[in-house]
């Protein structure tokens, strides 16, 4: 006895399964995408489109140059050891912990320079640290 049937009807391609398999492949792509451009470091310093420089009247004016040179207030220091930076730093700020340290370090200078600078002023007690920039061309003729 043959109970099966033998009615041959054509086959079922069943698409659900295929679909919700591509659309979480399209999200995976998607997410992975987006989050790729915030892992790439393309970095331009040091330009800014802020307002104009304001004078501080109890600033200390602090030069670093691409080749490693450090002026404070236009007088050249003679070693970039934290030791001597902080001795200058200490001498230039006149008006104690209120003075504002402005470092203009050259877009090429070297990460190390400016953290020697950072650390020398933190040692006198001068916290208000700040960066100049230039403008950009779109933002220097507004």
């Amino acid at each position: 006895m043959d109970f099966r049937d033998h009615s041959r009807g054509e086959p079922e391609i069943n698409l659900i399964p295929f679909i919700d398999v591509l659309l979480v492949i399209v999200i995976f792509l998607m997410l992975s995408t987006t989050y790729s451009r915030f892992t790439e470091l393309q970095l331009r310093l040091p330009v800014a489109d802020a307002q104009a420089q304001r004078d501080y009247p109890k600033e200390v004016r602090v030069g670093i140059t691409s080749d490693g040179r450090i002026s404070i207030n236009g007088q050249q220091v003679a070693s970039n050891a934290v030791e001597p930076l902080s001795r200058a730093l200490e001498a230039a700020a006149t008006a104690g912990p209120q003075s504002v340290v402005i470092i203009s370090a050259d877009a090429t200078a070297a990460h190390q320079n400016v953290i020697t600078v950072m650390e020398a002023a933190r040692r006198v007690g001068l916290g208000q640290i700040t960066f100049a920039t230039q403008r950009t061309g779109s933002a220097a003729g507004k």
